[in-house]
Parts: C-alpha cells; sequence; structure tokens
C-alpha cells in the first residue's frame, strides 16, 4: 500500500491559541506514528516544536498577516511539497492550495456569539471562515454538539462533517510528579483562557461564599490558568470589600504542561462553568489526572464529561456553592467518586483513536475526489 502524503499548516504548532497548539501537536505526531502516513509540517516557524515523525516543508513568501498566509505562501509551499491530501487544522484553508483539503473547525463561537469577540464587527474574518468551512472537501470537529453548530453556522451538509474527539496528552496523570503545584490548597482550578464566554465570575462569587460561610474553607482560592484576555482584572476586584475577599483570585498566566498538571493533582476541582464550549479539552486533562470536574451542563461538556462529573446550570450559583462544598469535604466521598468516574471517563479518549478516525476521514475525501 502506497504511504499517504499529508500536509497541514506548520504555523498552528505556534499559534498564540493553546488549544490549537495542542491539537495540531498531539494530532500530527500521533498520525505520524501510523506506518502508512508521511506527514509534513508545511512552513512551520523556527522555533516551532515539531512532533516526533512529522516533517518540515519550507514555507514560501507570503503577506504579513494571517490572511495573507493563507491566500499567498501557504497555497505556494504546499503546492512544492507534493501532497496527496492537505489538512487545515485551524479554521481556516489556503486559498487554491492542493486538494483533497480537510479542514479542522473546532467550534463556531465567533459566529454563533459574535458579541464574546472584539472582531465582531469584521466582516472579512467571518467571511473568509465561512468559505474555508464551505469549499472544504471535508470538516474535522471535536464533538456532536459542534458538528451540529458548524451545520446551522454555515448551511454545510452533515454529510461532509466528521466528529473526531480529541484526548488529554500522556503527561496527564494521576501521578504524584516531581513538578509541586504553584499555589497552596485548598484552591479549586479553571484552566483556559480567561474569557468572557467561560463566565468566570459564577466561580469567584461561589469561592467568595464558601469563604464566608465555611471557616474550613476561609482560605479557598479560585486559581486561573490561561491568558487573560480582558477579564481578569474584574475578577480580582470581587474580593474587594469583603473581611474574607483577600486573594480571592490568582492569576497564573500559560503554564508548561508539567507546571499544569501538577496544579491539577493539587486541586480540589476544576472547575469549568462555561457557556459555550465546543469540547473542552481542560476536561479530560483533570479527569486523566484524578481531578473532580464540576461544569456547565452546556455546550459539548456533557457530551465530553459523560456521568463523571458534576454538571450545573451555568447561573446556579447556589449549586456551585455546594459542589465546591461537597468536593471539598473527603468525608462526603463526593471527591473519590468523581476520582475513579473520571479517570475512567478519560481512558475512553486517546490521541492514537484521534488518528485512526482522522485517516478514515482522509479517506472520504481522497474517495469524493476519486
Amino acid at each position: 500500500m502506497r504511504v499517504l502524503r499529508v500536509g497541514f499548516d506548520g504555523r498552528a504548532l505556534a499559534s498564540p491559541a493553546p488549544g490549537v497548539r495542542r491539537y495540531s501537536y498531539e494530532l500530527f505526531g500521533a498520525l505520524a506514528s501510523l506506518s502508512r502516513l508521511e506527514v509534513i509540517a508545511v512552513g512551520a516557524p523556527g522555533g516551532a516544536p515539531i512532533p516526533p515523525g512529522v516533517d518540515r516543508a519550507s514555507g514560501a513568501a507570503s503577506l504579513p498577516t494571517n490572511p495573507g498566509w493563507m491566500l499567498t505562501g501557504l497555497p505556494h509551499a504546499a503546492r512544492r511539497a507534493g501532497l496527496d491530501l492537505f489538512h487545515a487544522p485551524s479554521y481556516t484553508a489556503p486559498l487554491g492550495g492542493p486538494r483533497p483539503l480537510v479542514l479542522t473547525i473546532h467550534d463556531v463561537s465567533y459566529e454563533r456569539h459574535p458579541e464574546w469577540y472584539p472582531h465582531k464587527r469584521d466582516p472579512f474574518r467571518r467571511a473568509f471562515y465561512r468559505w474555508s468551512a464551505r469549499t472544504a472537501d471535508r470538516i474535522i470537529t471535536d464533538s456532536s454538539f459542534s458538528k451540529s453548530e458548524i451545520v446551522e453556522a454555515y448551511g454545510v451538509s452533515p454529510d461532509t462533517v466528521d466528529v473526531v474527539p480529541l484526548a488529554a496528552a500522556a503527561g496527564f496523570a494521576p501521578s504524584s510528579g516531581t513538578v509541586p503545584a504553584a499555589v497552596p490548597a485548598p484552591y479549586v482550578l479553571h484552566v483556559g483562557d480567561l474569557h468572557p464566554r467561560r463566565n468566570l465570575e459564577i466561580a469567584a462569587r461561589a469561592v467568595l461564599q464558601l469563604r464566608h460561610r465555611t471557616p474550613a474553607l476561609a482560605g479557598l482560592q479560585l486559581v486561573l490558568a490561561g491568558v487573560d484576555r480582558g477579564i481578569g482584572p474584574s475578577l480580582m476586584r470581587l474580593g474587594d470589600g469583603s473581611p474574607v475577599g483577600r486573594d480571592l483570585v490568582r492569576l497564573l498566566g500559560s503554564l508548561d504542561d508539567a507546571a499544569l498538571g501538577a496544579l491539577y493533582r493539587g486541586a480540589s476541582a476544576l472547575v469549568y462553568p462555561s457557556r459555550y464550549e465546543g469540547f473542552g479539552l481542560p476536561l479530560l486533562e483533570a479527569m486523566a489526572c484524578g481531578t473532580p470536574v464540576i461544569a456547565s451542563r452546556a455546550a459539548s461538556i456533557p457530551e465530553v464529561t459523560g456521568d463523571a462529573a458534576i454538571l450545573l446550570d451555568p447561573d446556579d450559583e447556589a449549586a456551585w456553592v455546594c459542589a465546591i462544598e461537597a468536593v471539598s469535604r473527603p468525608e462526603s466521598g463526593t471527591a473519590a467518586r468523581l476520582r475513579e468516574a473520571g479517570l475512567r471517563r478519560a481512558a475512553l479518549f486517546s490521541w492514537r483513536r484521534a488518528a485512526e478516525a482522522t485517516v478514515e476521514v482522509y479517506a472520504r475525501a481522497i474517495g469524493a475526489r476519486g
């Protein structure tokens, strides 16, 4: 059987979006481990981490913006690489690049809820996303929820959209490791960019209430690991004026996997009150580390967690207070139950399975092109 030569946009390995970086590194590394594929990162920046087994193909002269790369540099570089198929791993596709073309769209929150984004009035960007979706031979997305949203937002046929779930990286495991958590217990943790759709104020207010009413949790903190997209200062101010509000919220910014794994393992729970997720990879990372998960009953989250998490109305503050208190009390047994359920749930997902499912998508794309 001939080896299939698959290229992808190597700039995704250095994307400012951590989820895109993670997806690109893990998926294409897993694909490269399959003997019947040759995987090429087209135009990867010099400092970008390249997954084991993945080859590089140099870029081409390009206009300096992301649309410029998609319109000029990437199509030329991809054609020059002599590919059998091109996979665009992050929302946008090269104009005039090689075919077949597979496009990954992780979610369409920017289309369904433009009020959350600073470029909500950017017609070119949103038109480019729409054009990419409508011209791809096949679309990959992370969840059935996202598939339904993509079909609704862009009017594409559901028969052209394939669901390939993500997985936690191998380093996220319940072992104690050698890296101590960056903050002392007790704390609840959120992982991901600080963004309005993440609804983090509900978690901060719940922690503040617990500090008031439960002496044993007077030092409980909400720890936030991720890039602040503008809401950090308002979260920090929530404890102002309260006698127990000091150091209510701690912002750590972006962390490497070792530090992040230690944070997961030291947390009383991962709190994930998001209103909209295409998948929610931190949910799986936390469960793989044996960390209890408390999350919103919204968007793709129930699909990812199954029955291995406490799922709540994202706006029911009293319910969030009760759930955080329950996992913080060992005698309740709640944390132990969630830990075991989470480990079982996380074990159902792997990047090897994601790679095998992606190869099936490639076969459908090639078959459609004859």
